[in-house]
């Protein structure tokens, strides 16, 4: 394996470290999983070799060598004007790109801008140019002489593209639909550079206008309104022009182009429109029907109108995303469309409200930098669940916060949502700035109450609308507002790690007539974690009512007493839910029951069953839940916790509970009735196969089928691999269950099968066939068959596809495709095949007999002992600088090179 120099090139030890030690670990598992094996079972000699673990690395430095910043802004960018001809059958663009800036703190002599494999026919300017210059991933224009302070200048620049992000092509010739043929950009966070030239940073925001010339009866989709549309008759394209009046920043052009079908609505003023691929418009009308409700309900609730011309919302497919909230144009998977046979099971509303919620939060107002990623994700995260309290009621909402609480209390990662120490803006859009972000605000909602939180919001949007924040223009709000300081809450819950970890007991002193609570703060308390401060309530219900007692945490143990009039028959921590915390409270199942029984209260009814010890009697409340609460979530959660007593009774009750009129239940319970292993499990699958309408619960009884190798099994799952269904959802359910029996006898009909309806499933669930083709093959002795079949894929234009292929074949474990893998691994280390061929090879080989390729292996190891003492070499040199810097400090001017100085290509 070669070692490349630019590793020992970066800036900082800090920088390249998790390189070091993700390549060191590859290296001693194909030492230890190859070489040494198969030289031992061979009788061959080894010569002593020395895992990477034994290298010491230098001191790790200053961390802050390697956080990111918002980049300098030299220039103010004004306009941007894009006119592009998409090439569908080369999947190129040609484009000519006018912007036009002015200098703002001193004149200019050239601009930078960001620009990756763009190839520059020409550019002209008003001003004249001297040069310019275009590198990997830069285009440098150096003018004769400075732009003075102020001065409004623009450059063109004609160029031509094959984007491999930024912008995606979807066609026939890709194994896309015929009729369907469409393109869409992708900006977030930095890949419009790929196909036009810009300034891709957050913290720049401009107007811009886009001109798209397409064959006649495509559509032209972008930002801002539709200036006009007019036929070429020398080339016989339409040209569609868009313009957006109002600065959004870089990420949120958009461009989407191609045979669209569309719905219309109208909310207020505002223009809305659903389109989707033309094969698919019929399903349109479910995902897009609450678009008008969500939009009034986010200006009441927000106060703040809609600042855009129009709202697009436009289907593409095999997008990578969800959703893309571009600039009165949002960007949706076809993935989120859905039809009426699934009935609740399936909606769009969660989506559609995020996207939508980031009109205001992200397009309106936008983070600086991606540190700040969580003012444009978590924000668009809690109107989502805002949005779902309005339409389904508070137990719906909060049922949403618990479900996020459980994702961010699972986590043990200690990094705040706020943080600069990432080498990929990717990084920040994890779960702190989604579902911990929306936690945040949740909970300053429930501090200030909710008219206060209304109008610091409001006040927030209207100060800094269509420029640039960070999280304390929101905290300066709220304090300005109020009169209150923040600092203490911002800095525990954004600027730090984790959440409070409570420990809670509760004793009734009857003699007292007091209820005595205890609460313990056990998180680590840290540098990265604090010792959390917070507001509490404990709620106390029984025979005297309810009784809520509001106290302040401020310390790691603390003791509380409550008089009350007689025992309660509950104690609930933080009843309204506005807390995120990981609190253990450990109390009878007597007073769980009478939680359970609650309807008041959703959370305190979901964490009862969380808590029920198994028993006869807790199964019993169980399904009387399960069939009987108001709240179809607790009916799922005790249908799950049937499943995990996993008894005899906890079985007969689910038997006796599929005749659920919710559909996301009766999946549930479909579900986790195929968790038991019973024949009466198998043959309720089967009632469902024959009594089921909805393909959702269809697909989830084919799945369930995979437990039980019985010919009426087999009979079954080869009647759904060549079913007609949405998507091809049943086919794709039937497979799975094949994979689940991992019987090689379903190689050959899969071999017929996939090709004919290949057009009919989507990419994923292609790519899954694929994976299971490999894997059902992968103990036989003549893997030719699957191999070339699924070799077959290796080029596909389908990303997506390839990538499965790639990986199918190191599951199959056939040694005849490594050659096939090799000229993908020796591609770029960027490049996502490589990596993929690069980890099928190891697969492979590690799989393979001792006997197998000896001479490989002695050269292997070689190899291996050779970038051994190589590396070595380095990493001594480099630790024997950092020693010489820390003691040997050179005066400032005649100051050594260091690593910084000497790098290239950073």
């Amino acid at each position: 394996m070669e070692i490349p120099d630019r590793l020992f090139q970066t800036a900082h030890p800090s920088a390249w470290r998790p390189l070091i030690k993700n390549l060191t670990g590859f290296l001693c598992l194909a030492i230890t999983l190859v070489v040494l094996p198969a030289a031992a079972a061979t009788g061959e000699g080894v010569a002593t070799i020395e895992c990477f673990e034994s290298v010491r690395l230098p001191a790790q430095g200053d961390a802050s060598s390697v956080r990111q910043y918002a980049p300098d802004r030299e220039v103010q960018m004004i306009h941007l004007a894009l006119d592009v001809t998409p090439d569908f059958k080369q999947r190129t663009v040609e484009g000519k790109a006018v912007i036009t800036f002015q200098p703002l703190l001193k004149p200019v002599r050239e601009i930078k801008l960001d620009a990756v494999d763009l190839n520059v026919h020409a550019i002209t300017s008003m001003e004249k140019i001297q040069g310019y210059q275009v590198t990997a991933d830069k285009l440098v224009i150096t003018f004769a002489t400075n732009i003075p302070t102020g001065k409004e200048a623009s450059v063109t620049i004609t160029y031509q593209a094959e984007p491999k992000d930024g912008l995606y092509f979807r066609t026939p010739e890709m194994g896309y639909k015929d009729g369907d043929t469409h393109v869409f950009s992708q900006g977030e966070q930095i890949e419009a550079r790929n196909w036009y030239p810009c300034f891709d940073s957050p913290n720049e925001k401009f107007t811009s206008e886009l001109t798209c010339h397409v064959p006649e009866g495509m559509t032209v989709i972008s930002n801002g309104r539709l200036v006009s549309t007019e036929k070429d008759p020398a080339t016989g394209l339409v040209a569609f022009h868009w313009s957006e009046e109002k600065p959004h920043a870089n990420y949120l052009v958009t461009l989407s182009a191609g045979y669209f079908k569309e719905i219309e609505d109208r909310y207020k003023n505002v223009p809305l429109a659903f389109y989707t691929p033309a094969s698919e418009i019929q399903y349109a009308t479910n995902s897009f029907r609450d678009t008008k409700d969500i939009m009034g309900f986010f200006e009441e609730e927000i106060g703040v109108p809609y600042a855009w011309g129009k709202y697009d919302q436009v289907c593409v497919n095999d997008f990578m995303y969800g959703g893309m909230e571009n600039t009165s144009a949002t960007t949706l998977t076809d993935g989120t469309l859905f039809t009426d046979a699934s009935e609740n099971i399936h909606d769009s509303d969660s989506l559609v409200s995020h996207e939508m919620a980031h009109q205001w939060f992200g397009d309106l107002v936008t983070c600086k930098d991606w540190s700040h990623a969580w003012l444009n994700e978590g924000f668009a995260t809690y109107y989502e669940t805002l949005y779902n309290g309005h339409k389904n009621g508070r137990d719906a909402m909060n049922y949403e916060l618990y479900e996020r609480a459980q994702t961010i209390t699972s986590r043990t990662n200690l990094e705040p949502i706020v943080h600069r120490d990432f080498t990929d803006a990717d990084e920040m859009f994890g779960y702190l700035s989604y579902q911990k972000g929306s936690w945040v605000l949740h909970m300053l909602r429930a501090e200030l109450g909710p008219d206060v939180y209304r109008r610091c919001i409001k006040t927030y949007l209207e100060r800094h609308q269509y420029g640039s924040v960070v999280t304390e223009d929101l905290r300066k709000v709220i304090e300005e507002l109020t009169g209150r300081s923040y600092d203490q809450f911002f800095d525990q819950w954004v600027y730090h790690a984790h959440f409070p970890e409570l420990e809670v007991s509760y004793d009734w002193d009857e003699e007292a007539g007091l209820a005595k609570v205890s609460i313990s703060q056990v998180q680590t308390v840290s540098q990265d974690v604090l010792l959390f401060n917070f507001p509490l309530t404990i709620r106390f219900k029984g025979r005297f009512g309810t009784n809520d007692q509001t106290i302040q945490i401020t310390k790691a143990e603390e003791d509380f007493s409550f008089p009350l009039p007689s025992a309660p028959e509950t104690v609930r921590i933080d009843p309204d839910y506005t807390l995120l915390a990981k609190i253990s409270f450990p109390v009878p199942n007597a007073m769980l029951y009478a939680q359970l029984a609650d309807t008041n209260d959703v959370v305190g009814r979901l964490q009862a069953i969380e808590q029920l010890k198994p028993g006869k009697q807790t199964v019993a409340k169980l399904k009387y839940a399960l069939n009987n609460d108001a709240f179809y979530g607790v009916r799922l959660k005790a249908s799950g916790s049937l499943r995990s007593i996993h008894s005899d009774d906890a079985f007969d009750a689910l038997l006796a509970s599929t005749n659920q009129p919710d559909a996301r239940v009766r999946s549930q319970v479909v579900k986790d009735i195929a968790g038991f292993y019973r024949d009466t499990a198998y043959k309720a699958a089967l009632a469902t196969l024959q009594d089921e309408k909805n393909p959702d619960i269809l697909d989830d009884a084919i799945r369930g089928l995979g437990a039980f190798p019985r010919p009426g099994t087999r009979e079954q799952l080869l009647k759904y691999l060549d079913s007609e269904s949405f998507h091809n959802v049943l086919a794709v359910a039937a497979i799975s269950a094949m994979r689940t029996q991992d019987d090689p006898t379903y190689i050959t009909p899969l071999l017929a099968s996939l090709p004919k309806h290949e057009i009919n499933y989507t990419s994923r669930g292609y790519g899954q066939a694929l994976g299971t083709l490999a894997y059902l093959a992968r103990n036989e002795e003549n893997k030719d068959a699957v191999r070339e079949f699924v070799t077959g894929y290796v080029n596909s234009k389908k990303r997506s596809l390839q990538l499965a292929s790639i990986n199918a074949l190191g599951t199959l474990g056939d040694p005849k495709a490594v050659g096939v893998l090799e000229t993908f691994a020796s591609g770029s280390e960027e490049n996502p095949q490589s990596t993929a061929a690069s980890r099928a090879i190891t697969t492979i080989r590690a799989g393979r007999k001792p006997t197998d390729d000896l001479k490989n292996l002695r050269q292997e190891i070689l190899d291996l002992q050779k970038t051994t003492r190589d590396l070595r070499k380095q990493l001594d040199g480099l630790k024997t600088a950092e020693a010489h810097a820390a003691t040997n400090a050179v005066p400032a001017k005649s100051k050594k090179p260091s690593l910084r100085d000497n790098a290239q290509d950073r």
